[in-house]
């Protein structure tokens, strides 16, 4: 039978003209006949199936004859089905031997039975019959595919926008819009307006063009139809947009999140491209809970306008048949785009609220949320009840809150500040000239339990703000100055309604900040500038000075002097010129600190407390070091000498009793206490007398720093809570002794130094420094000095000597300080 036959087994050799027919067969086989030893012969089936059972493999079929009478012969044939695999191709048993059995044993039959061995027998294939199909159809790419293109377009906008939610709030602009006096509400419907415009338009062009490039999609179904399912799914997804970036605080969180909805979104539209859930095998409550995903809808949608244009000579779906099912089987007519329609405005509206509902919430980027069932509140309405919200996670467990301490300040301004705030409040007077009235404002961070997964975090209350007692006048520029955790963003915080006060009150304007109506009408009147700077590049550090003097409406005379007095204190003069763009982060932050200096009255806050108030020139003369002079040389111009320096150092000496804190070739520095002030004017007069005796080409006399203010008084804070709490440094003499001393003390007494001639030994001044992170730290130390007679010790530590032949000791505050 074949080129290369295997083994055949024949069944019914009882019959002789079966076996003429067989003979036939293998005679009779195309290309070459069949050997005898590829055939053998059995009674019948039976034997046939015990050898196939006993020589598996060795035989691809059998033929089995039976013969009924004179004219009719019957066969059958039995085949191995399983496909096999041949010189590396794969045999189908159908073709292989099948259907050349079937041929060969019929054409012998009938040869055998007409009585002619030449009968000539063909057969062939042929297609089932169908239904004709024009030759011009094509199916649409459109149909294909169109469905994940217009779900990738709608949605592009969606990921853009959630990217651009959460950048704002990393970025707290929404919070500073927040304190600017912007409603929630003014905020969200900002973004849906401006969102609701580009979803307009963007889904206006899809459909033109759509409509441009002859789609039948687009061309047969009804431009209405089209373009408001576009318009639906796509304000869907700015309200789940809203809703999704409560819970995002990153913007690279969010762009993950963004894809992620949408490959959910693509892997939906493929489940329903079978018809689910919107059919009878599936209820009802299935359909709804699929149905509340907006994309769902959408691809539903989609669905139905594709189907209503695949067949030639459709009409598409028409406005006025958008409620009629397209389905020719009512009985199974689930949707139409009517209730798509309905359905994607349902769901709209559901996540707006939602979204309204998870901001209020979940805490913002201060902390701050409101209560889970806030809106059944009746101060939620009326604000009548005060600002009520909350801080931490919904999932955070407060602890208690201790009452708020209250200390008396040393400092005799911050006293008198005090008690004309707390007489005023107690009379109930009303002051016009007085904008912002500070009454005990406290603020405690309460300690907190959080419960993880498999743990449990617990933090202590901390007192950000202790008890704040102060006025500041209109018209006036109020800079409020301190160290890292002195309190003074939270005390802005709390004045501009970002975090809620925990005691006292503050009136702006005679609105209470705890009043969520007074809050209303303070953030309409109020501004806040945040912690970085806002500078111009182009301009310089004078111009910024300029600019702002003259908007804060100081008078043109006195602008320069100003800004040039406000350069040096900040250590700026010698870049006064170069534009501010060209600045380091440091050089930056001291422009920014002159230009809120501008004109006014100064404050700075230390460990939660009020520790100085008043001008500039005020703080520099009671907590500088002193007055600072600067003493130029003329330069010979024969040989570039100038005078010898001693004979105007032994001047200082003897009079001021001074020594200079830098001497260079050209000029020497000195800072002259406090106390010597009295004897000033007589020291320069005789100076000036003898300018030419000491060589000298220029004398400058000015006060300290601010800068030097605000590092004393951030000592002395730091002094004054280690001195509390016991927190200690080691300071390294070059001796090689090691002091423990408390954090911020200046001058510290050497325990073991006591002797006949120095009864109260020696003592060192310890220069301190802050470092990156606001902390401060020992940046090194003078001579060993004798500790004077006259002075008491502010610090004593209950044990001096640590151990017995260890070279480290604790020290003794000594307030020497208080004789500069």
């Amino acid at each position: 039978m074949l080129g290369h036959p295997r083994r055949q087994n024949i069944s019914g050799n009882q019959s002789r003209r079966v076996s003429d027919i067989v003979s036939a067969i293998m005679a009779n086989n195309p290309g070459r006949p069949i050997p005898t030893n590829k055939v053998k012969s059995f009674k019948g089936p039976e034997e046939v199936d015990a050898w196939f059972t006993s020589h598996p493999l060795h035989a691809p079929g059998a033929l089995h004859f039976t013969e009924r009478n004179a004219t009719v012969i019957s066969y059958g044939v039995q085949t191995n089905s399983s496909l096999a695999t041949k010189r590396g191709r794969t045999e189908d048993p159908t073709f292989k031997f099948l259907v050349p059995l079937q041929i060969a044993a019929e054409r012998e039959i009938a040869r055998f039975l007409i009585g002619d061995p030449k009968f000539g027998w063909s057969f062939g294939f042929k297609e089932f019959a169908q239904p004709a199909v024009a030759k011009d159809i094509t199916i649409s790419p459109l149909n294909l595919m169109g469905p994940v293109f217009f779900l990738a377009f709608s949605m592009f906008g969606f990921v853009l926008q959630l990217g651009s939610l959460a950048t704002e709030k990393e970025l707290k602009l929404r919070q500073a819009m927040t304190v600017m006096g912007v409603y929630d509400t003014a905020y969200l419907l900002s973004w849906l307006i401006w969102e609701g415009i580009l979803t307009f338009v963007s889904s206006l062009f899809l459909v033109l063009f759509g409509m441009m490039f002859q789609f039948d999609f687009f061309l047969k179904n009804s431009f209405f139809v089209v373009f408001l399912l576009f318009l639906l799914f796509q304000f869907n997804m700015i309200s789940l947009a809203f809703m999704l970036s409560s819970f995002i605080s990153k913007s690279s969180s969010a762009t993950t999140v963004g894809f992620l909805v949408f490959l959910i979104s693509f892997i939906t539209q493929t489940v329903a491209t079978s018809g689910f859930p919107y059919s009878s095998t599936h209820s009802l409550s299935r359909r709804v809970i699929w149905s509340f995903f907006p994309p769902n809808t959408f691809s539903a949608g989609l669905q139905l306008l594709i189907e209503a244009t695949s067949v030639p000579g459709s009409p598409g779906i028409s406005w006025s048949k958008r409620d009629v099912c397209s389905k020719m089987d009512d009985t199974t007519c689930f949707l139409t785009m009517n209730k798509i329609y309905i359905w994607l405005v349902g769901t709209f509206f559901f996540w707006f609220v939602l979204a309204i509902y998870f901001e209020n919430i979940i805490p913002n980027a201060s902390g701050v949320r409101k209560k889970i069932f806030y809106f059944l509140k009746p101060s939620y309405r009326t604000g009548k009840e005060g600002n009520k919200v909350e801080e931490g996670s919904i999932c955070s467990c407060f602890g208690s809150v201790p009452p708020v301490e209250h200390l008396t300040s040393d400092d005799q301004d911050v006293l008198e500040e005090e008690t004309l705030v707390k007489k005023q409040a107690m009379d109930g007077t009303v002051d016009p000239n007085i904008a912002v009235q500070i009454h005990g404002l406290a603020k405690m961070y309460p300690g907190t339990t959080k419960l993880g997964c498999c743990k449990c975090t617990k933090t202590s209350p901390f007192h950000a703000v202790k008890g704040l007692w102060m006025n500041i006048a209109k018209d006036q520029l109020f800079c409020l100055l301190g160290p890292n955790g002195a309190g003074k963003t939270t005390t802005i915080s709390c004045l501009t309604g970002i975090n809620p006060v925990t005691g006292g009150d503050a009136l702006i304007y005679g609105d209470s900040i705890r009043s969520s109506v007074g809050m209303s009408n303070i953030r309409k009147m109020i501004g806040v500038c945040p912690q970085f700077d806002i500078l111009w590049d182009a301009l310089s550090s004078e111009e910024h000075l300029h600019l702002f003097a003259s908007i804060k409406g100081l008078p043109p005379a006195s602008i320069k002097p100003i800004a040039e007095k406000l350069l040096a204190d900040v250590k700026l003069t010698g870049a006064a010129k170069i534009r501010a763009g060209s600045y380091s982060g440091g050089m930056k932050r001291r422009l920014s600190v002159a230009i809120a200096l501008i004109g006014d009255r100064i404050g700075i806050m230390a460990k939660g407390r009020l520790r100085c108030i008043g001008t500039s020139i005020r703080l520099k003369s009671r907590f500088g070091t002193g007055f600072i002079t600067t003493v130029s040389f003329l330069e010979n111009k024969k040989d570039g000498s100038g005078t010898s320096p001693e004979p105007l150092k032994r001047f200082f000496k003897k009079h001021l009793k001074v020594e200079p804190i830098e001497e260079k070739k050209a000029f020497m520095t000195f800072v002259i206490p406090h106390d010597k002030e009295k004897l000033l004017a007589g020291f320069f007069e005789e100076l000036q007398y003898r300018e030419s005796e000491f060589g000298i080409s220029d004398i400058q006399l000015g006060l300290a720093t601010l800068e030097e203010v605000f590092l004393n008084i951030a000592r002395r804070a730091e002094l004054e809570s280690a001195t509390a709490e016991g927190t200690v440094v080691t300071l390294e003499l070059e001796s090689g002794i090691l002091v423990e001393i408390p954090v911020g003390a200046r001058f510290v007494g050497i325990p073991g130094t006591e002797n006949a001639e120095n009864p109260r030994g020696m003592m060192v001044e310890v220069y301190w420094q802050q470092d990156g992170s606001g902390s401060m730290c020992i940046s090194g130390h003078s001579p060993e000095m004798c500790i004077p007679q006259n002075v008491s010790v502010l610090y004593e530590p209950p044990s001096q000597v640590l151990g017995r032949g260890q070279r480290r000791v604790r020290g003794s505050v000594i307030a020497y300080e208080s004789s500069d």
